[in-house]
């Protein structure tokens, strides 16, 4: 089997795998993009810790208020695909429990739905610069998947996200997985969404499936984005430095003379490093 095939799963969920909102932004931009209808959702009472994840009081249309639950739910698109895959799309919370029969749940059904393919969408706080191009790590357990697609196999080990097991269940059901993550500045987090970040994501994801990908306004909001983080760093001559410094160490990564072996062994003393610190484990990529 080669690639994702023509029906792929987009993963997107709310909490530690989101760091800046650009994987839900991502999966935000794809549902308005198309029309998408309900498949199946599971029952909040299971999974939820309504301390942790609380339920929302919303006023509708008509002035009504109401009481929204925290959820998760899989979408199927209405209409085919005229070129590339259909994208399905599981949006939501992350659970806060049973989180081996919560990715049950939807293994089973993705399999009712011919599910081909799996993408998870995943963010992280890191230490890069905002002027350069947000680095997406592409990576699968799938050996076929790395070999067709050119992705990476993480060596990662440490604490995880539900993404994780979400992809471990789909790749023991003979779903083929791979899992994107942006790596998004740090020292941006006032500039909360980063749609920055949900271009690289979607520009990404748009080239390991074939599927065209509209990116409404997120072009123009992206430049707005940085050039409101270059008018904060201005005010701040440490934090002028600091980028330039991070400018200078992606540029080091991005020289043609930097191998990968290297990049990736840095990496490595990085991820290890930051381990226990505020950006913590959560922060990998490779989950």
């Amino acid at each position: 089997m080669q690639g994702l095939g023509q029906r792929v799963l987009v993963i997107a969920v709310d909490g530690w795998n989101d760091a800046g909102e650009a994987a839900t932004a991502a999966a935000s931009q794809l549902r308005t993009s198309g029309t998408f209808e309900k498949v199946f959702g599971v029952d909040p009472e299971l999974y939820f810790d309504y301390q942790y994840t609380r339920p929302q009081m919303q006023v509708d249309a008509d002035g009504a208020r109401r009481l929204v639950w925290p959820d998760a739910t899989l979408w199927r698109p209405a209409t085919p695909r005229e070129d590339g895959p259909d994208l399905w799309l599981l949006t939501g919370t992350e659970p806060a429990r049973a989180w081996q029969a919560f990715s049950a749940e939807f293994i089973d059904a993705a399999l009712r739905e011919d599910i081909t393919g799996i993408v998870a969408l995943g963010s992280m706080m890191s230490d890069v610069p905002h002027t350069r191009p947000i680095s997406v790590f592409a990576g699968s357990e799938n050996e076929e998947l790395r070999s067709s697609l050119g992705l990476e196999r993480s060596t990662y080990e440490g604490p995880v996200g539900i993404l994780s097991a979400l992809a471990a269940a789909g790749e023991a059901a003979g779903i083929p997985t791979a899992g994107l993550w942006a790596s998004i500045p740090h020292y941006v987090a006032g500039h909360t969404p980063s749609p920055k970040a949900t271009l690289a994501l979607l520009e990404k994801l748009e080239e390991i499936t074939g599927a065209t990908i509209t990116r409404g306004a997120l072009p123009a909001e992206a430049l707005a984005w940085e050039a409101s983080v270059d008018a904060a760093a201005a005010d701040d001559e440490e934090m002028t430095e600091y980028i330039r410094q991070l400018e200078t160490a992606r540029d080091a990564w991005d020289s043609p003379e930097a191998s990968g072996d290297a990049i990736a062994q840095e990496f490595e003393r990085y991820l290890r490093r930051r381990g226990d610190g505020p950006r913590g484990p959560k922060d990998d990529p490779r989950r």
